[in-house]
């Protein structure tokens, strides 16, 4: 049996109290050639697996974390996700079975550099063949049969974590329910590439690195710290630096430090370079930082759709605003990529100023937990759908309107049986839960507002976080049934474009706008030369309102005729006593719900 050299436990850190082992004695072939005779694992657990072995959470951790996520009682040490993972959590411990294991090529426990090659009586060191994101997955799902789990409930992980939850989706299709991947993309940029490369070379350089047989003598510190102070950077955005340093930009810390501390920001990067060295292994850090840079699931759509086509899981996915590192608009890519091959697909862009180390964080995270949560807890299938009646929702008011969105009944006359739905502008995802309820499979929602795809998750629907006026050329067209444009008309920018939009994706569009043409809307501007305003639809200040255009039913009539789109039927009313409106609906009608087609 392979192990660690002791003498290295003062460069991986104290201890994991509550850590277990497990040797895999079949040979690992590697997928970049090379192959391990045989592979520990060091993993860490939480939670009772049911009955069923039907509640376990896989936790992928990112380049520098472990296999500790969170404390399993109160005299252990803190783990890296304790704003997440634990007992009425997100990541429920009371509920969920919660694995995490130490990566491959790590340093805390699991098979990598700083253990006894079994060819001969030294560590590995530089010589522990390059492995990818694929091998580490492999050894997770080799432990993952060990414990009798056949399928996980969930996957998670964020950066290198979330790059294994893609590779499990992908690898391993029949053994994941859900995949839930946060600051993540299909590849790492070149400028992120440059970055780990200036950062290895560092480790390299160091005259203690010793061709990576350093584990006799001094260790690499001064590369590895070098190498962790400048991947730091990369962690954070511009924004955070400038909040967390400048106020105080000659004022650093007093920190015990060979490294230069003549500003706020130099200390600060100084002391976690220090701290890191104290805890992980150079060779790791090369080893797990190369896999990382190696992982590419393709530059293109087509590359895309291919790599992620076996994949049968619902997916989550959540970036963030102000990540570089990953960017958002790289996991749009990932997320479009789906949406065009009709898989179950949710996303959110959380605005954070924090940049890639967002998902660590607790309060960029709060949005975050609340989706996870959601998204673990709902079961989409019909039988565990919303309980709450329709009768219950379809007087409810909404988002933009004070009233009574009297246009539900309306649409839902215009709707055939059983169809799918995608609705655009989707709000909180009241419109989508009455469908639901009504028994109309599959639906999708697209919402720009972050609060609100929030609530759409929490009620178990499918979300995509985008602006409908930046394109949906990711749905593919006549994709759905219905394509749902319910009282957002009015706010969109684009209006002619996304007008085109619900009616490519759709082989019926229907649309619901106010009509601004109505006659007290008139009477009001005529008589008090103001921009109306009254009680209901149209309780807004000129300077204050989410309404960008302010369409009549002639003008709507008008663009449709000018786009060739056929309006199969309409249906007018006045939403403040109810009734459906037949003579001179543009004077008469403060409301229009139109079925169209191309």
């Amino acid at each position: 049996m392979s192990l660690p050299l002791n003498a290295n436990i003062l460069r991986i850190g104290p201890p994991l109290q509550h850590a277990q082992t497990w040797i895999s004695h079949n040979t690992l072939a590697l997928e970049n050639g090379g192959r391990l005779k045989e592979v520990t694992t060091c993993y860490e657990t939480w939670g009772t697996l049911n009955h069923e072995r039907s509640n376990a959470v896989l936790i992928c951790h990112a380049l520098s974390g472990d296999s500790h996520v969170v404390r399993h009682d109160e005299q252990d040490t803190p783990g890296w996700w304790e704003i997440l993972v634990g007992p009425g959590k997100p990541i429920d411990t009371d509920r969920y079975f919660v694995i995490c294991s130490n990566l491959l090529g790590g340093c805390r426990g699991t098979t990598g550099p700083n253990f006894v090659n079994p060819e001969g009586t030294q560590p590995y060191g530089a010589a522990f063949p390059i492995i990818t994101v694929r091998d580490m997955v492999a050894v997770q799902r080799r432990l993952i049969d060990h414990l009798g789990i056949s399928r996980l409930h969930a996957v998670i992980g964020g950066s290198l974590g979330g790059l294994q939850v893609l590779t499990w989706a992908i690898d391993h299709p029949e053994a994941v329910k859900s995949s839930i991947v946060l600051a993540a993309s299909a590849r790492l940029s070149s400028q992120g590439i440059a970055f780990d490369i200036v950062g290895r070379n560092a480790i390299r350089h160091d005259p203690n690195f010793a061709g990576g047989q350093y584990y006799d003598g001094p260790a690499p510190e001064a590369g590895l710290a070098l190498a962790r102070m400048l991947a730091h950077i990369t962690y954070l955005s511009d924004e955070s630096m400038r909040a967390k340093f400048d106020p105080t930009r000659l004022q650093p810390r007093s920190v015990d430090s060979a490294f230069e501390s003549t500003f706020s920001v130099g200390s600060y990067l100084a002391h976690q370079g220090d701290r890191f060295v104290e805890r992980f292994d150079a060779n790791s850090y090369i080893t797990l930082s190369t896999a990382m840079d190696l992982f590419d699931l393709g530059d293109s759509k087509q590359k895309l759709a291919k790599t992620l086509a076996p994949s049968t899981c619902r997916w989550l996915f959540l970036s963030f605003s102000s990540d570089w590192l990953y960017p958002a608009s790289a996991s749009r890519q990932l997320v479009d990529a789906l949406v065009a091959q009709s898989k179950s697909v949710s996303s959110c862009e959380i605005e954070s100023p924090a940049g890639h180390d967002s998902f660590l964080l607790e309060n960029t995270m709060e949005d975050g937990g609340r989706m996870i949560r959601a998204f673990l807890a709902n079961d989409p299938s019909p039988a565990n759908s919303s309980s709450v009646s329709y009768e219950s929702r379809i007087d409810q008011p909404t988002s933009i309107f004070h009233g009574q969105r009297l246009d539900y009944k309306m649409i839902l006359r215009l709707m055939p049986e059983d169809a799918s739905v995608v609705d655009l502008g989707c709000g909180n995802g009241e419109l989508l839960s009455i469908l639901r309820d009504r028994g109309y499979r599959p639906l999708l929602g697209v919402e720009r507002d972050q609060e609100q795809v929030v609530e759409c998750i929490e009620r178990g629907h499918l979300v995509i976080h985008a602006d409908l006026d930046k394109g949906l050329s990711a749905i593919p067209d006549q994709s759905f049934q219905v394509a749902l444009l319910s009282q957002t008309l009015q706010s969109i920018v684009d209006v002619a474009g996304v007008l085109e939009e619900v009616v490519r994706i759709g082989r019926r569009g229907i649309v619901s706008f106010p009509n601004f043409a109505h006659a007290p809307m008139r009477e009001t501007f005529l008589r008090e030369g103001r921009l109306p305003k009254e009680e209901g639809l149209y309780a807004y200040d000129w300077h204050d309102t989410p309404n960008r255009r302010f369409p009549s039913i002639l003008d709507f009539q008008e663009l449709c005729s000018n786009r060739g789109i056929h309006i199969l039927e309409a249906i007018y009313f006045n939403s403040k006593n109810g009734k459906e409106i037949v003579d001179d609906p543009n004077l008469n009608a403060d409301v229009a719900v139109v079925a169209l087609t191309r």
